[in-house]
């Protein structure tokens, strides 16, 4: 009996030390590559309208909704946020598209990673508070395009920039993580569709409507 007990023993140690030693496949690549999608925070964008409100009231803006553009979130999921001050909600949410910089233009080099600039010619958006204001014509998308007054330092040279808010057809409807949005020379650029459902809002608002771009 404890000869069997011996030999069951010396068994089953070698039957530990095989199985540490046999090669598993590793986890797979597919899970170790795929990327955790980043969700936007409702706390963060709550508190970025609260204060928005403050701000159209003592600049007399549109007290109806704002724009919220929040650029720390990767490109391929949506960014752009439409505020309902009365309901104090999110009503609307698109995908937005940034400045290249130096990366190639339409490309999504910095699609988790933007840089900011107010310098002409750095191809880069700029952060800030926005004045929409002069709807007019434009070359891009549905044709549409909206001047952005910047009303801070880090984005005063938007109009001598030619900075504008615009739709561009290479800007998809759907969110499209792990991918980026194609990004162009720093103008805030929305899919066809969407403008379809902005030019509207900001046509019948009475009065100019807020758009900030942060991180």
């Amino acid at each position: 009996m404890k000869i069997f007990a011996v030999i069951l023993a010396v068994y089953l140690v070698l039957s530990c030390t095989n199985e540490s030693n046999r090669n598993y496949p590793a986890v797979t690549d597919a899970f170790v590559k795929e990327e955790k999608r980043p969700e936007a925070d409702l706390s963060k964008i709550t508190a970025k309208a609260e204060e928005a409100l403050k701000f159209c009231i003592s600049e007399k803006l549109n007290t109806d909704f704002c724009i919220l553009i929040d650029m720390s979130l990767h490109s391929g999921i949506k960014r752009f946020f439409v505020w309902d001050f009365k309901t104090k909600s999110v009503t609307q949410k698109y995908l937005v598209g940034h400045g290249c910089g130096s990366n190639p233009w339409s490309a999504d080099g910095s699609k988790d990673n933007p840089q900011f600039s107010n310098e002409d010619g750095s191809h880069l958006s700029s952060l800030g508070k926005y004045k929409l204001q002069e709807r007019g014509h434009s070359d891009w998308g549905i044709n549409i395009k909206y001047l952005m007054h910047g009303l801070e330092e880090t984005n005063s040279n938007a109009l001598k920039r030619y900075i504008v808010f615009h739709s561009w057809d290479q800007m998809s409807n759907d969110e499209v993580f792990p991918k980026g949005s194609p990004e162009g020379w720093g103008c805030p650029t929305v899919s066809n569709d969407a403008m379809k459902e902005i030019d509207p809002m900001i046509q019948k608002a009475g009065k100019p409507v807020l758009m900030w771009i942060y991180q």
